[in-house]
C-alpha cells in the first residue's frame, strides 16, 4: 500500500485492458491498495511485461473465475474491499456470479465500478468496439481535423483514458465519499461514449451560442484560426501556437519578428489564409529549438512540439520531474501532486499471480494451499 491520499482504500481489479487497468493504476499511484485479479491461465510461466506501467504499484492474484471455489475467493476479497473495477461486456460478471448483486450482498458498502465503451444499457451495449468508434458516436471525432480533410484520430487518449478512465475514477471516488455518509455502496456505470460526450460540453456551449460551426478546421480552437495551430520550422519539426488573448497575440507577433500594422486584424476571418501564410513563412526561417529560445519563457503562448522521447528528456519537464525512472524504465510520474500526502509509484508491474500466496495470507485466508491444490487459485 502507498502513502498517498488514498492510503487505506482497498481496490479489487478484475483484470482487463485499457481504461480499467489505467484507472486502477492511478488509484494505486494515489496510495490505494490495488489487488489485481488475473486469470489463472495468465499465471502460467509467471511473466509479465516489465514496461506495462498500467500494472505498476499493484499486487496480482491469479484466480480461476469459473471454478466455484475461485469465485468464492473473489467474493471473500470483496468483503474487505472499498472499490471494485471490472471492464467486461455487460452481463459477464453476472454469469460468473460476481455481478453487483452478488458482490453487494457480501459487502453492502462496496462501490462497484463498471468500465465499458457503450454502457451497461442501450442498443449498442452488447456490441464490440474500441476508442475510435466511441469517440465517433460521441460527436468529438468529427470535430478533430483540418478543413477539407478527414477526421483525425487522436490516438486513444480522448476516449479510453479521458472519457473512460478519468470518468470511472471520478465516479468511484464520488460514490466512495457518499458511502461514508449513507453506509451504502452502489454501481458506477462509466461508459466511454458518455464521458467523451461530456468532455465536449464547452464546445456545445459555443455551438449553442452561435460562435462554433459544426465543421472541422474552421473554428478558433480546431486549427481554423492561424494563431491557434502548428507550424513547421526550418528543420522539419514543429511549434504549437495558441496566442488567443490580445495581449498574448501581440507578444506572439512581436517575438515572431512581424509588425501588427502589416498584418490583417486578428479576427478578420476573411484574411486568415493570408495571415497563415505570413506565419508559416516566418517560422520556416529558424529551427524549432531556435524558436523555443525566442518564445520561452514568455507570454506568447508558443511551445515546441516534442516527441514522446524528447518530452521525457526535455529540461522543461526534467526540472519539474514530470517523468521519473523506476526499475530502469522512464515513465510518467504520478499526477496530480499533493502538498501533504504525496503520491508515488508503489512498485513495478507484477507478474500474474505473483502475490497469490501473500495476498491471501495477508487477508486472513487459512486455506491457501488447499485452494492452490484445487486449482481455484494459482501462484505465479
Amino acid at each position: 500500500m502507498g502513502k498517498g491520499p488514498l492510503s487505506g482504500v482497498r481496490v479489487i481489479e478484475l483484470a482487463g485492458i485499457g481504461p480499467g487497468p489505467f484507472a486502477a493504476m492511478l488509484l494505486a499511484d494515489l496510495g490505494a491498495e490495488v489487488i489485481r485479479v488475473d486469470r489463472a491461465t495468465a499465471a502460467v510461466g509467471g511473466r509479465t511485461d516489465p514496461a506495462d506501467f498500467t500494472n505498476r504499484g499493484k499486487r496480482s492474484i491469479a484466480i480461476d473465475l469459473k471454478h466455484e471455489r475461485g469465485r468464492d475467493v473473489v467474493l471473500r476479497l470483496v468483503e474487505g474491499a472499498d472499490l471494485l473495477i471490472e471492464g467486461f461486456r455487460p452481463g459477464v460478471t453476472e454469469r460468473l456470479g460476481l455481478g453487483p448483486d452478488d458482490c453487494l450482498a457480501r459487502n453492502p458498502r462496496l462501490v462497484y465500478g463498471r468500465m465499458t465503451g457503450w454502457g451497461q444499457e442501450g442498443p449498442l451495449a452488447q456490441s464490440a468496439g474500441h476508442d475510435v468508434g466511441y469517440i465517433a458516436v460521441s460527436g468529438s471525432l468529427h470535430a478533430i481535423g483540418r478543413a477539407g480533410g478527414p477526421p483525425q484520430v487522436p490516438m486513444n487518449l480522448l476516449g479510453d483514458f479521458a472519457g473512460g478512465s478519468m470518468y470511472l475514477i471520478v465516479g468511484l471516488l464520488a460514490a466512495l465519499l457518499e458511502s461514508k455518509t449513507s453506509g451504502r455502496g452502489q454501481v458506477v456505470d462509466a461508459a466511454i461514449v458518455d464521458g467523451t460526450a461530456h468532455l465536449t460540453t464547452f464546445i456545445h456551449a459555443f455551438l449553442a451560442g452561435g460562435v462554433w460551426q459544426d465543421e472541422r478546421g474552421v473554428n478558433m480552437l480546431d486549427t481554423g484560426a492561424p494563431w491557434y495551430d502548428v507550424y513547421e520550422t526550418a528543420d522539419g519539426r514543429h511549434v504549437a501556437v495558441g496566442a488567443i488573448e490580445p495581449q498574448f497575440y501581440a507578444e506572439f507577433i512581436r517575438r515572431l519578428g512581424l509588425e501588427s500594422a502589416d498584418l490583417p486584424g486578428q479576427h478578420d476571418r476573411d484574411r486568415w489564409p493570408e495571415m497563415r501564410e505570413r506565419f508559416a513563412a516566418a517560422f520556416k526561417a529558424r529551427t524549432r529549438d531556435e524558436w523555443t529560445e525566442v518564445f520561452l519563457p514568455g507570454d506568447a503562448c508558443v511551445a515546441p512540439v516534442l516527441s514522446l522521447r524528447e518530452a521525457a528528456e526535455h529540461p522543461f519537464n526534467t526540472a519539474r520531474e514530470v517523468f521519473v525512472e523506476e526499475d530502469g524504465h522512464l515513465q510518467p510520474a504520478p499526477a496530480p501532486r499533493f502538498s501533504r500526502t504525496a503520491a508515488g509509484i508503489g512498485g513495478p508491474p507484477a507478474a500474474p499471480g505473483a502475490h497469490t500466496r501473500d495476498v491471501l495470507a495477508d487477508l486472513g485466508f487459512d486455506d491457501v494451499e488447499e485452494l492452490i491444490a484445487a486449482g481455484a487459485v494459482v501462484q505465479g
